[in-house]
């Protein structure tokens, strides 16, 4: 069995501070302080992923792979080499080499844009599976998890995988950070399928039934919010609502994170390092007068993939939440895309704040109303 291996090491640089991709901004992404996870997250895989003696992975030279296989159990051979920083034609290079040595299944880590660099090579020769590193990962070709990608390969190579078609999906990044959401299929790749290891590509919900559930969850949050507790609102059309019924829809950023306290925005499109100074000020604020730490975070998970965390919202860290606290998370989401949502997913990047995040929680899903549902680890 030969597992192509690559690393796309610049993925998700640009998701801890707000820049909602990488795409042509790796030097602004590390102006702000943001830090490489994409290598981190490949070794949380291999050091989960067991393959018989007969197995070997062909990967990429330094970051690209190489570095990752250092100290790792498994057999590996570097077959494609680059020289200074890796770029997106690199990848398709690799993948061109693994092509011509017969590998198998290509692994890849990274997020949209490399899984459209990915398939622009490979097509449906090769099956491929991503581990999840990036800002956006609206595919359906990455595994929920770095340690979900690893049992997908091992189940792959001991042939108790059946192979499915999944969408190669990517975002116009420009339009992604003007608030406009452009999605395109580009195609459909071959993926190794485990219905609770692969994650579901993102569904848009739209009707007017839709609308009304997310005015009657809006209107409930809004009584709520009136307690003169510092709120942050996540992405998507659920939170942007509750922003219209406050009279702040043209503040509110539709993919960014914002901040409001007593119907006023007090933070615009936060990245992990604005909201934890903003959490910081508000401790500060409440200490001084006496009285509690007030923070809530309201988020709405993808429709389809079920993800509250760890999807396009990478600004809110673990560092973050921990800062909220978990008992201060409320999540929202209309009667619909709960229905089609078998279970929530969280994916912060720490094990221990997932699990903690994990089990039944109480989803606001009208006015007044709530919804049971399990949260499961990525």
């Amino acid at each position: 069995m030969k597992i192509g291996f690559l690393i796309n090491p610049i993925a998700g640089l640009g998701g801890s501070v707000g820049l909602k991709g990488t795409d042509g901004l790796v030097e602004e992404a590390l102006k702000r302080g943001a830090k490489p996870v994409a290598c981190e997250r490949a070794k949380k895989c291999m050091q989960e992923l067991e393959l018989d003696t007969s197995s070997v992975i062909l990967t990429c030279s330094a970051d690209m792979g190489e570095n990752t296989m250092i100290n790792q159990s498994q057999r590996y051979e570097v077959v494609y080499s680059f020289e200074g920083n890796s770029t997106s034609e690199d990848t398709k290079n690799a993948c061109k080499t693994f092509l011509e040595a017969g590998v198998d299944l290509l692994l890849f880590c990274g997020g949209d844009g490399t899984a459209r660099d990915v398939y622009s090579i490979v097509g449906k020769d090769i099956p491929v599976i991503g581990i999840p590193a990036g800002v956006k990962m609206h595919s359906a070709v990455f595994a929920i998890s770095p340690g979900g990608a690893a049992k997908i390969v091992e189940h792959f190579a001991a042939g108790k995988a059946e192979l499915r078609d999944a969408e190669v999906m990517d975002t116009d990044e420009d339009a992604y950070r003007r608030n406009e959401l452009r999605m395109k299929v580009f195609g459909y790749a071959q993926t190794p399928y485990e219905p609770v290891l692969v994650q579901q590509g993102k569904s848009l919900f739209q009707s007017v039934s839709e609308e009304k559930a997310k005015e009657e969850i809006a209107r409930f949050a809004c009584e709520f919010m009136a307690d003169g507790s510092l709120y942050i609102l996540g992405a998507g059309t659920t939170t942007q609502k509750i922003a219209e019924l406050l009279g702040l829809g043209e503040e509110k950023t539709l993919l960014g994170v914002d901040a409001v306290k007593n119907r006023e925005l007090v933070g615009k499109d936060l990245n992990e390092r604005e909201l934890l100074r903003l959490l910081k000020k508000e401790n500060e604020n409440e200490k001084e007068k006496k009285g509690i730490f007030p923070v809530k975070l309201l988020v709405s998970p993808i429709g389809a993939q079920g993800f509250v965390f760890g999807r396009g919202n990478q600004q809110l860290s673990a560092k973050v939440i921990e800062k909220v606290g978990v008992e201060n998370v409320i999540v929202l989401a209309t009667p619909h895309k709960l229905s089609e949502t078998p279970f929530l997913l969280v994916d912060t990047g720490s094990e221990e704040l997932d699990k903690q995040l994990s089990g039944y929680v109480s989803v606001v899903c009208g006015y007044r109303m709530a919804q049971r549902k399990e949260v499961r680890r990525g």
